[in-house]
Order: structure tokens, then C-alpha cells, then sequence
């Protein structure tokens, strides 16, 4: 009997060593949460187009992308690319309610991810925070007919759009 208490007493000792020494090295290594959220604040603040991304994710590459086809060049921190880059994703799950990358931001405004980015774009929203003009679809055919205008009547079988 004495045994199992003595067998009790020192895995429960093991389980507070243990989670102690992770408690200390976690903190140590890393910067702490509002460390990090005062990082993403600043970031957000101080660029008109932030994005928080892994450079190898497609999701990202896809908001990115919307920036491309705007003219605009955002500031993109690649969380991947970052010793505290796991600390940071963490903090924008506490401001946003979720980890998922990318997560994007037009002059302060939280636009959200990939999908969000995209709608965005295609309502004209970000054309409108970005203080820029919007594309229609009937804008962009007309910049197509504009540069084939010279290879191809506009009578061409090749630009009927059935």
C-alpha cells in the first residue's frame, strides 16, 4: 500500500515537472501572446495592405493574387518563413476567432481569407477602400477586344462568347 502511494506521489511530481518545464521554455523561446498581438497591430496599422500568409499555402497565393491583379502591393508576413511565426498565427486566432492563414487586412479594415479576398474584389469593395477604380466584366472585354484589336476584326468567330 505504502508503494502505491509512493508510486502516486512521484508521477504526480513527473506530470508537474513536466508541465512546468514546458510552461518556462514555451514562454522563454517566444514571445509572449500580447507580444505578438501588439506585432499584428502595428503591422496592420502601419501598411495599407497586410496579409498574414504561409508562402507555400495556395490559399494565400490566391489573395495575394487579387493584390497583383489591383496594382497594389501588400505587406505580407510569412508566418512559415518566422521563428515566431506559430506564435503570431495563434495571437490572430485570439483577435479574429480563427488560425487559418491568410488572413487580410485593407487599411485597418479585416477583409478575413481567401474566399473573403476574392468576394471582396469582385463586389468592388476593395476597389472602393483602396480608393481605386473597379473592373467590370464588361470592362475587362473591352480591354480583351482592345488588345487583339489589331490581330482580329470585331465580326471574329474567335470573339463570340457563347
Amino acid at each position: 500500500m505504502a508503494s502505491s502511494k509512493t508510486l502516486l506521489s512521484a508521477t504526480a511530481a513527473v506530470i508537474l515537472a513536466t508541465s512546468l518545464f514546458w510552461t518556462l521554455t514555451s514562454s522563454s523561446s517566444s514571445p509572449s501572446s500580447a507580444d505578438s498581438i501588439a506585432f499584428i497591430k502595428k503591422t496592420i496599422d502601419s501598411n495599407k495592405i497586410a496579409i498574414f500568409s504561409k508562402s507555400y499555402c495556395p490559399y494565400c497565393k490566391r489573395a495575394k493574387s487579387v493584390f497583383k491583379e489591383l496594382n497594389q502591393v501588400p505587406y505580407v508576413v510569412e508566418l512559415d518563413e518566422r521563428a515566431d511565426g506559430r506564435d503570431i498565427q495563434d495571437a490572430l486566432g485570439e483577435l479574429v476567432g480563427r488560425r487559418t492563414v491568410p488572413q487580410v487586412w485593407v487599411k485597418g479594415k479585416y477583409i478575413g481569407g481567401s474566399d473573403d479576398t476574392v468576394e471582396a474584389y469582385e463586389s468592388g469593395e476593395l476597389a472602393k477602400l483602396l480608393g481605386i477604380e473597379s473592373f467590370t466584366e464588361n470592362d475587362r472585354l473591352d480591354k480583351i477586344v482592345l488588345l487583339v484589336d489589331g490581330l482580329l476584326s470585331a465580326s471574329s468567330p474567335l470573339l463570340r462568347f457563347e
